[in-house]
This record gives structure tokens, sequence and C-alpha cells, in this order.
């Protein structure tokens, strides 16, 4: 059996939702309780992709809070894609988003040099104080580089699971093209 390796980045401001982000897709599970990252927190799933290959999933959640991120680079080392998430209802998490975009195509490439594949994530869509609306988070999406956005809500386990899979078949896309150069299809 092949087996991969996918490091993917959630990255964000401090209360967007990604630690529970993260743990909902793992575990399958909500935490209502909100615990502050220190620095980067770091979680591991396995995929059955086919009979023939196996993926290792680590999901790299780095930390939201400005005292933090002079260790991203570190951090976003071998990243191979990345979810950047917000709060729908927190306009200055939405305008951050530009930033955490710039700070990863700043520090951070695939093996070939181009940008990692981003998606943008809208968190809390549940809540009825939504402040951010679908039109503006689409045109900041295509005018920043994300491969595309979603609404989620990791609650109510809302476009989690989707989520990931169109990050991963992303990833998909790029390793195929990389396979064609390069018969080896492990990743590393």
């Amino acid at each position: 059996m092949n087996e991969h390796l996918l490091k993917i980045l959630i990255v964000g401001d401090g209360n967007v939702g990604k630690s529970s982000f993260v743990h909902r897709y793992v575990n399958g599970q909500f935490n209502q309780a909100y615990k502050m990252t220190m620095g980067v927190d770091y979680s591991v799933k396995l995929l059955l992709w086919s009979d023939k290959d196996k993926v290792t999933l680590q999901i790299w959640d780095i930390a939201g809070q400005e005292r933090f991120i002079s260790m991203n680079r570190i951090y976003y080392k071998g990243a191979l894609g990345c979810v950047v998430m917000f709060d729908v209802t927190n306009s200055a998490s939405f305008l951050s988003c530009r930033h955490w975009k710039q700070d990863l195509d700043n520090k951070a490439t695939l093996p070939d040099g181009n940008s990692i594949p981003c998606i943008l994530l809208a968190n809390k869509c549940d809540l009825a104080q939504r402040v951010v609306s679908g039109d503006s988070i689409d045109r900041f999406s295509k005018a920043n580089g994300f491969v595309s956005w979603m609404e989620v809500s990791v609650k109510e386990n809302k476009n989690v699971g989707e989520a990931m899979r169109l990050i991963f078949n992303e990833w998909i896309a790029t390793w195929k093209q990389e396979d064609a150069k390069d018969p080896v299809p492990t990743v590393c």
C-alpha cells in the first residue's frame, strides 16, 4: 500500500472556531468550551483513499493571536494545503483573512514554487448575528487567490467534512500533476 503524508494548515484570528473545526473533523465532536491555542496544535487523521493508497492528514491548528505569528514560517514548512477561517459575526476576523493569505503566500510554497492551495471558510453561519454577506465573501475570495470558499457551522457540523474534502481534492489534483512528472507517488 502506498502511504502519503498531507500537511494541512488551519489559520485565522483567535476565537473564530479553528480548534473546534479540527476537533469536529478528527473526533466527530463539538466542544462548547473555548481553550486558546498556544502556538500550534497538531492532530492526525488517517484516510483510506483507495485500496492502494493510505493518506495521513497532519492538521496544524495555528494560533491566531498576534504574539504567536512570528513562529508561522516554521509551522508553515511542508504544508500542501490551507484553510483560512473567519467568523461571519465578526467583520474584523473577515478583514484579517487578507493578512493571513498574504502571510501564507510570502512564507510557504509548494515544492514546485507555487502558492499553497487555500480555501476560505466562513464559520458560525448558524448564528443570526451575521455581519459578512455571501457576496462580500465571494468577491474577496476571488480577489485574493483562494481556491474556493464555503460556509460552515462547526457547532451544527455543517460542511466540515465537505471543506476538508475540498482541500484534499485540491491536493489530489496537484499530486496527479506531480505524479505525471515523477513516477514515485509518495508525498513527504
